[in-house]
């Protein structure tokens, strides 16, 4: 059954638990689709029961609808809560001290969070199976004189610090000949970066759908698209430390990183039904829903060498950038969940 918990964990504001799923099967009348598909080789292990995972949820992914909807963690042994962040960079903190046991972030937090703190690895990828779309955008308010990125000298650009979205507007200025002393970075949340773009106190707004897609839909225009080379199309699974450490605990989490790659692999064959819990989870219309999920469908896989080396040369970027004052090792911070081979694409029936 499923407990609703309205409890808070950790830095009061930073994240809140959604809820906590137990894997005793589904309070619904009709089944859930994945609640009894298992992965070949998948077996019960009543020594996870002891343990509880919180799962970071990065602005609202659909994570933790999509799990309700398909209860694909109904059979699991052991428990399961999902913590809500507004993006990357406190849910890479949270990593970092234990409070959260595995999350999906953008290409930035993991480098911004290694500069300052330890205590977490990039463990997979969610690698874009449209990456011709992209995932976030630099735009601009409808009416705008500003053309192209070099348009961008001496204007305000909002920006969340420390989330991919600033990668991309460090990019963005670098393939100009631009740094950010020849702009005005606004280091806002995704929150107060909507007001200060909806008010006129910014000139740009980088930031990712479905802030990106609503608001060009309310007439912004995309100034610059978080396309390669100026940005990844991928985001990456962090994991605690506390998790990866030990042995039992590390083969558990890795049964719940499958299961979520279960899940989504679901959702990208049943996209409107995804469209419907991506819409519940971020409390927004279901058509702005539909817009933001062209860029959305992904598969779960390794952390390859080329995406390694993309996040070292980014890296780089911040540390030239002035951005963040220690040079990230990205091959230290990285540490492989699943084995060689594994495409969460290729799962029949998101099984």
């Amino acid at each position: 059954m499923r407990i609703r918990t309205p409890a808070a964990i950790g830095a009061v504001g930073l994240f809140t638990l959604a809820s906590t799923l137990v894997g005793c099967g589904s309070q619904t009348d009709t089944a859930a689709p994945l609640s009894n598909v298992a992965e070949a080789g998948e077996a019960e292990h009543p020594e996870w029961s002891k343990y509880t995972f919180t799962i970071g949820d990065n602005g609202g992914d659909g994570s933790e609808a999509l799990a309700e909807l398909t209860g694909v963690f109904d059979n699991a042994p052991y428990k399961v809560e999902f913590a809500r962040f507004t993006y990357g960079p406190p849910l890479v903190q949270a990593a970092a001290s234990g409070k959260i046991d595995l999350g999906s972030v953008g290409d930035v937090p993991p480098i911004t969070g290694a500069a300052k703190v330890y205590g977490f690895k990039i463990v997979a990828v969610n690698r874009s199976l449209t990456p011709d779309q992209a995932l976030e955008n630099i735009i601009v308010p409808k009416g705008s004189k500003l053309r192209t990125a070099a348009d961008l000298k001496g204007r305000r650009i909002a920006v969340p610090q420390g989330s991919s979205a600033h990668g991309l507007a460090l990019n963005a200025l670098k393939s100009v000949g631009l740094t950010p002393e020849d702009a005005e970075l606004v280091f806002l949340d995704p929150a107060a970066g909507a007001t200060a773009f909806n008010t006129g106190k910014v000139d740009a707004w980088a930031i990712w759908n479905p802030q990106s897609a609503i608001a060009v839909k309310n007439g912004a225009r995309v100034l610059v698209k978080g396309l390669p080379p100026l940005d990844q199309t991928s985001s990456y699974y962090i994991a605690s430390d506390k998790s990866l450490k030990d042995k039992t605990r590390r083969a558990a989490l890795t049964d719940v990183l499958k299961r979520l790659a279960r899940e989504y692999a679901w959702a990208v064959k049943h996209p409107d039904q995804y469209a419907q819990a991506l819409a519940k989870e971020q409390g927004i219309p279901l058509e702005d829903a539909k817009a933001s999920l062209a860029a959305y469908s992904n598969r779960v896989t390794p952390v390859e060498q080329s995406d390694i080396d993309l996040e070292q040369k980014l890296a780089d970027v911040f540390l030239e950038a002035g951005q963040i004052t220690k040079k990230v090792n990205v091959k230290s911070i990285t540490d492989n969940l699943l084995p060689a081979g594994y495409d969460s694409s290729r799962l029949e029936d998101g099984s």
